[in-house]
This record gives structure tokens, sequence and C-alpha cells, in this order.
């Protein structure tokens, strides 16, 4: 059974910073590229990030790029999100997934 475990989320002021994590199990991590999504509420998801399978490769929404760093460790199965600079227009559920797969999110909250 595939499961995504997010971890790391909360209050957070203007300025400061979080590292998500997000644990996975179920399937072949290493062979896998991932991604990072928020879902804003009143609105739609966000595609954050992605990463692909040795880490080698990664992408970001203009929104982030430069304050979030994705990263991952496929000898723990874990994947990550450091979030520096936070916004309140970061506020949102933040998401990992591969493949169709979901984790039961995370909330994020910038906010002073």
């Amino acid at each position: 059974e595939v499961q995504l475990v997010e971890s790391g989320g909360g209050l957070v002021q203007p300025g400061g910073s979080l590292r998500l994590s997000c644990a996975a199990s179920g399937f072949t991590f290493s062979g896998y590229a991932m991604s990072w999504v928020r879902r804003v509420p009143g609105t739609g998801l966000e595609w954050v990030s992605g990463i692909n399978n040795s880490g080698g490769v990664t992408t970001y929404a203009d929104s982030v790029k430069g304050r979030f760093t994705i990263s991952r460790d496929n000898g723990k199965n874990t994947l990550y999100l450091q979030m520096n600079n936070l916004k309140p227009e970061d506020t949102a559920v933040y998401y990992c997934s591969a493949s169709g797969y979901w984790g039961q999110g995370t909330q994020v909250t910038v906010s002073s």
C-alpha cells in the first residue's frame, strides 16, 4: 500500500522558515519523481516544486523560486521542502505527490 505522510507544518511569522518532510512507503521511492503541491483555502491546487528520481533535477513555481528548496533522501525514502522567507500568501495545506498518489497534507500558516 502506497503511503505518503507529510509533517513539519505549523504557524510561522512572515520571514520565517519551515522544513516539510514527506515519508514514503509502499513503492520504490528512488524510482519516482516527486512533487509538492499546495491548496490555498477557497482556491484550487497549485504546483509548488518537483524533483526527479535521483534528485539531480529540480523545478519550482515562480512564486516560490529562490525561497523554497526541494530535496530528497532516497536512502530514507523521504522528500523535503525547505521553505525560507515565508510570506502570508504561502499559507496553504501542502501535499507531497508521486504518480497520482497523495498524502494527507500538512498545514502551513504564515501570519504575524
